[in-house]
C-alpha cells in the first residue's frame, strides 16, 4: 500500500467452457439464528460475533469476540460437552466479550452459548461446520506461478444489481475515478477463461472485505469478516475461487492488517485499551521510512513512527502486539483462508506492523497448515523500498539481529522494480539490474522474490515519460525471463495507460456496461492493444513450456551499458537469455570462457527471429533495439 491509496495451456474453448461450472462447494455463514434476549433493563445483548462460525476437526481452540451491550460480567456457559467455555475477557464498558473456546468434537454442531449477568440472559449460537472436501487447502504459490493483480472494482462489473447497494455510503459514479465503478467478483468469475487463455496461474485481489464512503479500493476495512456489498455475497467468493482452482488458478487474498479504515466502529470504542497506537484526537504522526528497523544501533525514536503512525494522518493504526488483536487476526486469517479455500496472502504495509507480529502470526497459521513450508510459498510481503539491503531484510527464514524470523516467505522486489524502470524506460545503464541481482546473496531464497514492472500504486508503465509499447514489451520480457516469481498488473497486457494515483486505476475496456471495445476478446482490442497482448502470451507460454525460466539458477554471461546476456541452467536443460537495451540493432559479441556456457557447441532459438553462433569461444548475434532472445543451449 502506498500512501497515495489512503486517499480516497488449455485451449481457449476449455478454459472458457471451464468458468461455466457451478461452484465445487458453496458455504453458507449468514443463516445462523440470531442471539436472543430476555427483555429485561440492562440484559447482555450481542449484534455481532467474530468469526461467525468454526470448523470442526481445525484448532483445539478459538476466541470468539462478541459486540454488544451489557456484557460485562457474562457468566458464558455451553450444554454441549464438544465445545467447553475456558476462559472470557470483557471490556470495561461491556460493548465487548471475549470467549475463549475448547473444541473437541469432531461432529458439526451450532453451539449454544449462554450469557448470563443479574440483570438478564442471551442465547448466542456459534455454529461448527464441516471441513470442506479433500482438496489440498492452502497451495502457496511457486517458481511455476505467475501473478496476476486486479483491483475488482476495476475490472468487470458482472453484477450491476449491486453497483449501489441498499445501505451504503459509497457513491457509484464511473466517471469520478475515487468512487465506485461496479466492478466485483462475478465479474472476475466470467473472465476466468480471459485469464487461462493469457496463460497466468495465480491471481491476486485487492481487498474485497466491507469499506465505508467510496473506498473502492478496499484498503479501508470497516468489517474484517463481511464482504464490500460492492463485491457480492460470500457464496460468490467461494464460486470465484473454485472455479479458478478447477482451471488451475489459485488465488491470494490482499490481507491489511496495519490499519482500519477511518470509520471503522473501532476507531472510537476499542475492544481494549491497547487495541490501537493512540486515538483519533492523539495519535503518532506516520513516517514512512524502513531504515530505523533494520539498524542495529537505532533507538525507538527512528522507527516508532513507522511501526505506531497513523497512515495519512487519519487511518486508525492497529497493535497486532495487543494479546487479543494478535489472536484475533491470525484466525480471522484462517477463517478466510478455510470460508474460501484460499492459497496463499499478498501482506499489505508489511514492515508497518512488528516483526515479533508477523512471527506469531505465521507460526499459528502453520501449526493449522504444517504442509506450507518452502518451496510452497504462502504469502509475500510488501516493503516498498529500492535498497536490496532494507527489503532483503524482510524477508523470512532465518533470524536477524532482533532474534526473530517475520516468518514471511518471500517480499515483492522492488529495487529489480525501479532498477527495471530506469533501464527500459530511461536508458540507464544495464549495470543497474545487473547490481541488484548482485545482492541476491542476501535473501534466503532470492528465486522467490515476487518481480513486476507495475501495480495500483504505481504509474502505469505505458504512462511514464519516455514510455512507449515497445519498451512495455521489453520490460515484460525481462520480467518474465529474469529468477524470480513474475506478477503482472492486470491492464499492462493490452498497454493501458494510466498516471498517478488514482488514474492508474482505469477501467478495464470491455468489463462494464456501455462499454465501446471489448478488450477481454481478440476482435475487441486495437492493434496495439492485441500486439502487447499476443507478445505477452507468448512469453507466458515460453515460460511455461521451459523449466529453466521458471526455475532454473540465474548466471551473468555477460554486459555492458548496453546489453545483458544470462544464463537459465536447471540440470536437464539450459536457455540463454540476451536483451539489447541499445536505440538501435547491436552486433553482439559475448565471451564465454570460464562461464557455464565454454563448453556448449550449439545455440537453437526459442523465443525471437533472432539466430546466434558460436565461434572461438563467443556468442555472436545481431540484437534489434530493446529486443529479448532466447537461445537452447547444447
Amino acid at each position: 500500500m502506498k500512501i497515495q491509496r489512503t486517499f480516497a495451456l488449455l485451449p481457449v474453448s476449455v478454459c472458457l467452457s471451464l468458468v461455466c461450472l457451478n461452484a465445487v462447494w458453496l458455504t453458507t455463514v449468514s443463516a445462523s439464528p440470531q442471539p436472543t434476549t430476555t427483555s429485561v433493563a440492562g440484559s447482555p445483548v450481542v449484534h455481532k460475533i467474530d468469526p461467525p462460525n468454526w470448523w470442526v476437526n481445525y484448532t483445539p481452540e478459538v476466541t470468539l469476540l462478541l459486540t454488544g451491550e451489557n456484557l460485562s460480567g457474562a457468566h458464558v456457559a455451553n450444554a454441549s460437552k464438544g465445545i467447553v467455555v475456558v476462559g472470557t475477557k470483557a471490556s470495561s464498558n461491556g460493548h465487548y466479550l471475549f470467549v475463549q473456546l475448547k473444541v473437541s468434537s469432531s461432529n458439526p454442531e451450532t453451539a449454544k452459548l449462554a450469557l448470563t449477568t443479574p440483570s438478564g440472559s442471551t442465547s448466542v449460537p456459534f455454529p461448527l461446520l464441516a471441513r470442506a472436501g479433500s482438496r489440498s487447502r492452502f497451495e502457496g504459490f511457486t517458481g511455476d506461478d505467475v501473478i496476476y493483480l486486479i483491483m475488482p472494482d476495476r475490472f468487470a462489473d458482472g453484477d450491476p444489481a449491486n453497483d449501489q447497494p441498499a445501505g451504503s455510503t459509497g457513491v457509484y459514479d464511473r466517471g469520478n475515478p475515487r468512487a465506485y465503478h461496479g466492478g466485483d467478483l462475478r465479474g472476475i468469475r466470467e473472465h476466468l477463461g480471459y485469464l487461462c487463455d493469457l496463460g497466468v496461474t495465480t491471481l491476486w485481489l485487492t481487498p474485497v472485505w466491507k469499506n465505508t464512503d467510496s473506498d473502492y479500493h478496499g484498503y479501508h476495512v470497516f468489517d474484517f469478516y463481511a464482504l464490500d456489498d460492492h463485491m457480492g455475497s460470500i457464496q460468490e467468493y467461494q464460486a470465484l475461487v473454485a472455479d479458478a482452482h478447477t482451471l488451475g488458478m489459485k488465488v491470494l487474498i490482499d490481507y491489511v492488517v496495519n490499519h482500519t479504515g477511518p470509520h471503522h466502529p473501532w476507531a472510537n470504542d476499542p475492544p481494549t485499551p491497547t487495541w490501537f497506537h493512540g486515538t483519533p484526537e492523539h495519535h503518532l504522526e506516520p513516517a514512512y521510512t524502513f531504515k530505523g528497523l533494520v539498524d542495529p544501533h537505532a533507538s525507538p525514536r527512528e522507527y516508532l513512527a513507522t511501526l505506531n503512525g497513523w497512515f495519512a494522518g487519519r487511518l486508525p493504526d492497529l497493535n497486532p502486539d495487543d494479546p487479543e488483536l494478535s489472536i484475533y487476526l491470525a484466525q480471522n486469517a484462517m477463517w478466510w483462508t478455510e470460508i474460501a479455500q484460499l492459497d496463499g496472502f499478498r501482506q499489505d504495509t508489511f514492515p508497518f506492523s512488528t516483526r515479533q507480529f508477523w512471527s506469531g502470526w505465521h507460526e499459528r497459521l502453520r501449526q493449522v497448515y504444517p504442509q506450507v513450508v518452502y518451496p510452497q510459498i504462502m504469502d509475500v510481503g510488501e516493503v516498498w523500498e529500492a535498497d536490496s539491503t532494507i527489503t532483503s531484510f524482510f524477508e523470512g527464514g532465518r533470524k536477524q539481529f532482533d532474534g526473530i524470523d517475520s516468518g514471511v516467505a518471500t517480499v515483492f522486489d522492488f529495487p529489480l522494480y525501479f532498477a527495471l524502470r530506469d533501464v527500459v524506460i530511461k536508458g540507464a545503464s544495464m549495470e543497474k539490474i545487473v547490481e541488484v541481482l548482485r545482492h541476491d546473496e542476501l535473501y534466503p531464497h532470492p528465486e522467490t522474490l515476487v518481480t513486476f514492472i507495475g501495480n495500483h500504486d504505481t504509474r502505469r508503465f505505458m504512462s511514464e515519460e519516455g514510455s512507449n509499447p515497445t519498451k512495455l514489451k521489453a520490460a515484460l520480457s525481462l520480467l518474465l525471463t529474469l529468477r524470480g516469481i513474475p506478477q503482472i498488473y492486470s491492464g499492462d497486457e493490452i498497454a493501458m495507460p494510466g498516471g498517478d494515483d488514482p488514474d492508474n486505476r482505469r477501467d478495464f475496456p470491455g468489463g462494464f456496461p456501455g462499454d465501446p471495445r471489448n478488450a477481454f476478446t481478440a476482435s475487441g482490442r486495437a492493434a496495439e492493444q492485441q500486439d502487447v497482448f499476443a507478445y505477452v502470451q507468448s512469453l507466458l507460454a515460453l515460460r511455461k513450456n521451459h523449466a529453466a525460466l521458471r526455475t532454473g539458477k540465474q548466471w551473468h554471461i555477460g554486459w555492458d551499458d548496453n546489453y545483458y546476456a544470462f544464463l537459465r541452467e536447471l540440470p536437464e536443460e539450459k536457455l540463454l537469455v540476451v536483451y539489447n537495451n541499445a536505440s538501435n540493432t547491436r552486433e553482439i559479441n559475448i565471451p564465454v570462457e570460464n562461464t557455464p556456457l565454454e563448453t556448449a557447441h550449439q545455440l537453437q532459438t526459442v523465443f525471437g527471429d533472432i539466430s546466434a553462433e558460436l565461434a572461438t569461444g563467443t556468442v555472436r548475434l545481431s540484437l534489434p533495439s530493446q529486443t529479448l532472445a532466447v537461445f537452447s543451449v547444447r
